[in-house]
């Protein structure tokens, strides 16, 4: 993998990589940025046992898809609130990590320095049969979720 200079953003890390940092970082925070709709019906990370939440944040508005011009404030006040600084974790995820790595470019050009796309997302990648959710990602690596 290219240096994260040259990638503009802190680099990918799988959904296990992303788990690890939250448990032993106290300050990395996860932002998901899928829409409303996936939120409700494909479900969320789940991070109780950690005695924190996810921040969802739409990169593309629900229905129309158009990009949500207010993402990176909507982030920064809701990194701010949970006590996060441009020196902490950032860690994006979407449904299969394109998304989230334009969202880690655009919070690492805000100054967040350590913005990390989830490589694979919540979903991951398409199967054999077409389905998503069972090969790589959030779900797949048996981390723990939650449907709304």
């Amino acid at each position: 993998m290219p240096p994260p200079s040259s990638l503009n953003y802190a680099g990918d890390i799988s959904a296990a990589e992303a788990w690890d940092r939250l448990q032993n970082d106290p300050k990395a925070q996860l932002i998901d940025v899928r829409t409303v709709a996936e939120w409700n019906f494909v479900g969320v990370p789940d991070l109780e046992e950690l005695g924190r939440r996810v921040h969802c944040v739409e990169w593309h508005s629900f229905p129309t898809g158009a990009p949500n011009a207010a993402f990176t404030a909507e982030a920064m006040q809701a990194l701010g609130a949970a006590g996060a600084g441009k020196l902490d974790p950032v860690l994006l995820l979407c449904r299969s990590g394109a998304r989230s790595r334009t969202a880690a470019i655009a919070l690492t050009a805000a100054g967040f320095e350590k913005s990390f796309n989830i490589a694979g997302g919540f979903e991951g990648d398409v199967d054999g049969e077409g389905h998503r959710g069972n090969t790589s990602g959030w779900k797949a690596s048996g981390l723990p979720w939650q449907q709304g």
